[in-house]
């Protein structure tokens, strides 16, 4: 694979800037969270860690069992404590964590050394991108990625390769969020500073979901969870970033309608 392939701003932000170590992220993990029965009057630290793992909880819980038969890929799995807590916690068969940043990658290793030692023959991770998947076709039973596809500079590929890598009846479950057209990309790129700068791409949600349908997926589901995400996460921004800020206009986004966050579903057929 041809890692030119990374857009500067993404070999930037997760290279040398290494966004996992932003305060608006309280470190490792890198998602706006799932802030369901987290008490938002004064977030902590701890708080903002465990609102970005019931993110990951809610991704997991997609999956049919009895888990511990399903082999899964992460595609854009950054540090890969997400794929860690999947082994961990759901006890999967195997997980295996793909990232298109050899620097995410490197640190993957570094951060889960323990849990690759302890789990050699189920844990792994490795360079790939997500519309070239390093997977034999139909060799996996689910696929998944934690708020990476807004990186992506399409998605009609990354539904092809799901399709591709997954065995018939495998499931595909994807969070992040998406725009509501095509016609809000320019306000979008004026809100928020990462649209701006191209690090995230204003993905159109039925654009997606139709990519999966072309790509053979059956059963696509998407649920809105931007209330569970948007509220919280700006609770916690209010007492970590700058007044002003522009990540604080990720809720007036959502407000308005120029995104929402979802969680989508699909099953090959």
């Amino acid at each position: 694979m041809n890692h030119d392939r990374i857009p500067a701003t993404v070999r930037q932000t997760y290279g040398v800037g290494d966004l996992a170590m932003a305060a608006s992220f309280a470190g490792g993990f890198i998602n706006f969270g799932d802030w369901r029965g987290i008490d938002t009057t004064s977030p902590s630290a701890e708080d903002r860690v465990h609102s970005q793992e019931q993110l990951y909880r809610r991704v997991l819980s997609a999956f049919p069992g009895p888990a511990e038969r399903l082999r899964l890929a992460e595609v854009g799995c950054g540090r890969g404590l997400g794929a860690a807590l999947a082994l961990r916690e759901f006890r999967f068969a195997a997980v295996t964590g793909v990232d298109i940043h050899p620097d995410q990658v490197e640190r993957a290793r570094t951060v889960n050394s323990k849990a690759l030692a302890t789990f050699p023959d189920r844990l792994a991770y490795v360079l790939g991108a997500a519309d070239e998947l390093p997977f034999q076709g139909g060799s996996l039973d689910g696929v998944y990625s934690v708020e990476a596809a807004q990186h992506f500079r399409e998605l009609t590929g990354f539904a092809r390769e799901a399709a591709r890598v997954l065995r018939p009846g495998g499931r595909l479950v994807v969070t992040t969020f998406f725009s509501s057209g095509p016609e809000v990309a320019e306000r979008l790129s004026i809100l928020l500073g990462s649209f701006a700068d191209g690090l995230d791409v204003a993905h159109p949600l039925d654009a997606f979901t139709a990519d999966l349908t072309d790509a053979g997926f059956t059963g696509v589901r998407s649920t809105s969870i931007g209330a569970d995400v948007w509220p919280g996460l700006d609770r916690y921004l209010e007492g970590t970033v700058p007044p002003g800020h522009w990540t604080r206009n990720f809720l007036p986004a959502w407000r308005s309608g120029l995104l929402d966050y979802h969680l989508v579903t699909a099953d090959r057929a």
